[in-house]
C-alpha cells in the first residue's frame, strides 16, 4: 500500500512530483467520457518512465496469440484496445532547450483531478539547468457532451527572465501498445495535412481496417490577447505539428488553447472522417474553452444527481466512492451497445480492454441503480448479439449444442490464451445468465425475456447439459477439470459455485419458459420453435438440477469450494509471514497452486448472487471459514466480501473490506496501479455501500433496505433509480430518511416494513 495522494472529498490531489509514482499517477488522474480516454500524460515531452495511452472505445486490434506451445482450441489471437493517436502534445523549448520534468527541478508541482466539475489540472514551477524558471499551468479534459472533444489550455510564464518560448502542438500517430506480442506497431498512415493553426491525422489499424482521424487547432494568447504568428509546419510519418515561437518577458503569460476532434469509422463512414473531424472541431472552437469547460461542469453535476454518495465523518472513504464513481462514468455511458466495459477502462492496457464476466457480475447492478434502465438493457444487448459466436466457441471445444460466452472478447470470439481460464473458467457463462434475471428483476422489464433473454439462458443451459458427466455408480452429476472464480486452484473436480450457478441457470430458464407460456403464450410457440427446443431436453435440466452433486464438509456444516479442498495445509493468512505477501508476486505458480489460499471469493460468491437461497447461520460458517483463507489478490474479491460481512453483522470486516476495495487503486494496494484502474472492481465498491451498508435488495418487486453507518462515519447517503422512480436514501445513527424525487409513486421496504412513497414524498423511519 502507497499513501502518497492528498485526501480531499472532491478531488484526487498529487503535491511534489515523484518520478516513481508518475506512471501510478498517470493511471489515477485519467479522463474518459464513454468513447475515449486518456491517461495522465503530460502535455510536454517527458524522457522518465511513463505509459503513454490515448485509447478509442470500439477500436482494437487482434494481435497473433503468442504462446510457448500451441493446444488444439486456443484462439488465434488476443484483442488489444489500441494506443491511438497521441493528441495532447504540445512540447515546450526554452529559448533552445526542450522542458523535460525528467531533466529539470521540478518545484511546487500539484496535480488535481476535479471529479465535480471533470476536469484535470497541473501546475509547477521548472527550473532549468541554466537556472531559468518558469510557472506552467495546464487545464485539460474530454468532453462528456461532445464525445469526440477533448480540449486543453496550456499556460508559462517565465518567472527570472526574459527570452523566446517555442511551442509544438502535434498529433501523432506513430504510438505502439505496450503490451504488443511482437513489439509490433499496430497503425497505418491514410491521411495527413497540416495548416497555419491546424492539423489533421488520419491512422488505420493494419486489420480490421478501423480508421481515427484526429483534427486539431490551436491559438495562441500573451496575456489575454491573441496572437497572430507564422508556424513551421511539421510533417513526417503518421505526424502532423506546428511549432512557433513567441517573444515573452519575465511576469508574461503565455497561453496556448489546443482543441482536438477525434472520430472513427465505428460512427462516420470512411470517406466523411476527415470533414467530420473538422465539423466537429470547429463547433468546438466557436464555443471557445471556457464554455466547453462550463457545460463540462454541467453535465457532471447532472451526473452527480443521480449517482452521488455521500459519507459524512470519513474524508478517505468520501474521497474512494466518488473517485469509483468518476471512473465507472467516465468508462461507459451506455449510449451505444456494441460497447462493453474493460477491467481497465481507458486507464491502461493490461487486459486488453476487453469484456470479461466482471460486467454482468459486478457492473450491472451500478448502472441499474444510477441510470435509465436502458443503460443496463444495452449490457445485456451486447452478449445478445454475440449470441452465434457464443455457438461458435462452444463447437470449437468439441460442444454439439449450447453457447460458451468467451471469458475475454471484444467481437464474441474468445481470445483469452490462458488454457486453465479460457477452457476451464466456464462459470462466467452462468455470470451472463444471472445478469438478466438481476436485470429483469431489478427494473420490471419481464418483455426482456421474450424479446432475448430466453434464448441466451436456453442456448446456456444447453452449455451446461452437455458439460456435466453421469456417474451411474452414484446416480448423480458432476462437473469435472473446471476453475472456478479462485483462480488460484486450476483443473478441479466440482468446483460447488460452478456446480451451483450451472444448476441455478437451469432452473431459472425453466421458469422463465413457464412464465412465457403462461404470459406470451404466441411468443412461448415462436421462441420454442427458433430454438428447436424439445422436451427431453427440458427433462435433462430437471434431472441435472436434482441430482448435482456438491462438496460439502458436513462436520463444519460448509460447502466445499471443491473435492479435495480439505486435503490441503490449513494455514491462515494471519499466520502467513508478511514477507510473502502478495502471494502472486513472490511464490511460484506450482506453490499458489498446492495452497489453501484463495485469491477471491469463490464459495461466497455463490452465497452472494444466489443470497435468498441460503439463511444467515449457512452464509456464516462458510464466511467464517474461508475468508481466514482468501489472500484479496483479486480485485473483485474485497467487495463481496465486504457486502457478506454487512449482512452477517461484522461491522468492522465490512468496513475494512470496503476502505481496501475502494481505496485499491488511490493506495495502490496491490501494487499494480501503474497498469491502469481496477476500474470493474470499482462498481464492486458502489456495491459494498449500496447493498452492504444500504442492505439493497429486490425481492418480489420490492425494493427492499436494511442499512446501517460503519462506526467510521456518522451518516451517508446514495440514490437509486428504481423502477422510474429515483430515490434518495439518508442513513444515521438515529433515523433512516427516504426522499422520491420523482412524481412516480414507489413502494420500499425499510428493516423489513413496506411503505408507499407518494410522488416527491418521503418516510422517516427511526433506527
Amino acid at each position: 500500500m502507497k499513501q502518497y495522494l492528498k485526501l480531499d472529498e472532491w478531488s484526487i490531489i498529487e503535491e511534489g512530483f515523484d518520478p516513481h509514482n508518475h506512471e501510478i499517477s498517470e493511471s489515477v488522474f485519467s479522463i474518459g467520457n464513454g468513447f475515449m480516454g486518456q491517461r495522465a500524460n503530460f502535455e510536454e515531452q517527458y524522457s522518465g518512465s511513463s505509459l503513454q495511452g490515448s485509447y478509442m472505445a470500439g477500436v482494437y486490434y487482434p494481435d497473433k496469440t503468442r504462446v510457448g506451445w500451441w493446444k488444439n482450441g486456443y484462439p488465434e489471437y488476443f484483442a488489444k484496445v489500441l494506443n491511438s493517436t497521441n493528441w495532447i502534445g504540445i512540447d515546450v523549448d526554452v529559448n533552445g532547450t526542450s522542458l523535460d520534468l525528467a531533466k529539470c527541478t521540478v518545484k511546487d508541482f500539484v496535480r488535481v483531478l476535479n471529479m465535480k466539475e471533470g476536469y484535470l489540472s497541473r501546475s509547477f514551477t521548472a527550473v532549468m539547468e541554466d537556472g531559468k524558471e518558469l510557472k506552467i499551468e495546464a487545464v485539460r479534459f474530454v468532453s462528456i457532451v461532445r464525445h469526440e472533444i477533448g480540449s486543453i489550455r496550456y499556460s508559462v510564464a517565465p518567472l527570472n527572465f526574459s527570452g523566446e518560448l517555442t511551442f509544438t502542438p502535434y498529433l501523432d500517430g506513430d504510438v505502439k501498445n505496450k503490451d504488443s506480442n511482437y513489439d509490433e506497431k499496430f497503425w497505418l498512415e491514410v491521411f495527413k495535412e497540416a495548416g497555419q493553426g491546424t492539423g489533421a491525422l488520419t491512422i488505420k489499424t493494419k486489420k480490421l481496417d478501423f480508421h481515427i482521424t484526429s483534427a486539431m487547432f490551436y491559438e495562441i494568447l500573451k496575456n489575454g490577447e491573441k496572437l497572430n504568428l507564422d508556424a513551421e509546419i511539421i510533417e513526417r510519418e503518421k505526424f502532423v505539428g506546428n511549432r512557433v515561437s513567441v517573444q515573452v518577458n519575465e511576469g508574461e503569460e503565455v497561453s496556448l488553447y489546443k482543441y482536438v476532434a477525434n472520430v472513427t469509422s465505428r460512427n462516420h463512414g470512411l470517406g466523411q472522417l476527415v470533414e467530420a473531424a473538422r465539423e466537429v472541431l470547429n463547433t468546438a472552437v466557436q464555443a471557445g474553452f471556457n464554455a466547453l469547460l462550463s457545460e463540462q461542469a454541467t453535465a457532471w453535476s447532472d451526473k452527480w444527481k443521480e449517482s452521488d454518495i455521500v459519507i459524512e465523518g470519513d474524508v478517505a472513504a468520501q474521497q474512494a466512492i466518488r473517485f469509483n464513481i468518476f471512473q465507472l462514468n467516465q468508462t461507459y455511458s451506455g449510449e451505444d451497445d456494441r460497447l462493453n466495459i474493460g477491467p481497465k477502462g481507458f486507464t491502461g492496457e493490461k487486459y486488453g480492454g476487453s469484456t470479461y464476466w466482471d460486467t454482468e457480475a459486478y457492473c450491472l447492478p451500478f448502472y441499474l441503480s444510477t441510470a435509465d434502465s436502458s443503460i443496463s438493457r444495452n449490457l445485456l444487448i451486447y452478449r445478445y448479439k454475440h449470441l452465434e459466436k457464443a455457438k461458435e466457441n462452444a463447437k470449437k471445444l468439441g460442444f454439439t449444442k449450447g453457447a460458451l460466452y468467451p471469458m475475454v472478447t471484444m467481437n464474441g470470439e474468445e481470445c483469452h490464451n490462458e488454457w486453465e481460464i479460457t477452457f476451464e473458467e466456464i462459470h462466467r457463462n452462468g455470470a451472463i445468465a444471472y445478469a438478466i434475471y438481476n436485470y429483469v428483476n431489478y427494473t420490471g422489464d419481464f418483455a426482456y425475456l421474450g424479446q432475448y433473454g430466453l434464448e441466451v439462458l436456453a442456448e446456456i443451459s444447453r452449455f451446461w447439459e452437455q458439460r456435466v458427466n453421469y456417474v451411474p455408480a452414484k446416480d448423480q452429476y458432476v462437473m469435472l477439470g473446471v476453475t472456478g472464480p479462485n483462480e488460484y486452484e486450476n483443473n478441479v473436480n466440482n468446483n460447488w459455485y460452478t456446480n451451483r450457478i450451472a444448476c441455478w441457470t437451469m432452473e431459472y430458464t425453466l421458469d422463465v419458459l413457464n412464465y412465457l407460456e403462461q404470459n406470451e403464450p404466441e411468443r412461448y410457440t415462436e421462441l420454442v420453435g427458433k430454438l428447436n427446443l424439445q422436451e427431453e431436453e427440458t427433462t435433462k435440466w430437471q434431472d441435472i438440477i436434482n441430482k448435482m452433486y456438491y462438496p460439502v464438509d458436513t462436520e463444519r456444516g460448509i460447502f466445499l469450494q471443491q473435492d479435495g479442498f480439505l486435503d490441503k495445509e490449513l494455514v491462515q493468512v494471519k499466520d502467513l509471514d508478511p514477507k510473502h505477501l502478495p502471494l502472486n508476486q513472490n511464490w511460484s505458480w506450482d506453490r499458489i497452486l498446492r495452497s489453501v489460499y484463495i485469491k477471491q471469493a469463490d464459495v461466497l460468491q455463490g452465497l452472494f448472487f444466489l443470497g435468498d437461497r441460503y439463511d444467515l447461520d449457512t452464509k456464516k460458517r462458510n464466511f467464517d471459514f474461508y475468508e481466514p483463507f482468501t489472500v484479496h489478490e483479486s480485485s473483485l474479491s474485497p467487495c463481496v466480501h465486504s457486502i457478506l460481512a454487512c449482512e452477517l453483522g461484522y461491522q468492522e470486516k465490512a468496513y475494512e473490506m470496503y476502505l481496501r476495495t475502494s481505496r485499491l487503486d488511490l493506495d495502490n494496494y496491490n501494487n499494480d496501479t501503474e497498469d491502469g484502474c481496477h476500474t470493474t472492481s470499482m462498481a464492486g465498491t458502489w456495491m459494498s455501500v449500496v447493498h452492504g451498508f444500504g442492505g439493497l435488495r429486490v425481492k418480489d418487486g420490492v425494493l427492499h433496505l436494511n442499512p446501517f453507518v460503519p462506526g467510521h462515519w456518522t451518516s451517508f447517503s446514495f440514490k437509486v433509480m428504481f423502477r422510474g422512480s429515483r430515490l434518495k436514501v439518508n442513513v444515521t445513527d438515529k433515523e433512516i430518511i427516504v426522499l422520491n424525487e420523482t412524481d412516480i409513486p414507489a413502494v420500499i421496504s425499510l428493516n423489513g416494513k413496506e411503505h408507499t412513497i407518494s410522488g416527491m414524498g418521503d418516510v422517516k423511519v427511526a433506527r
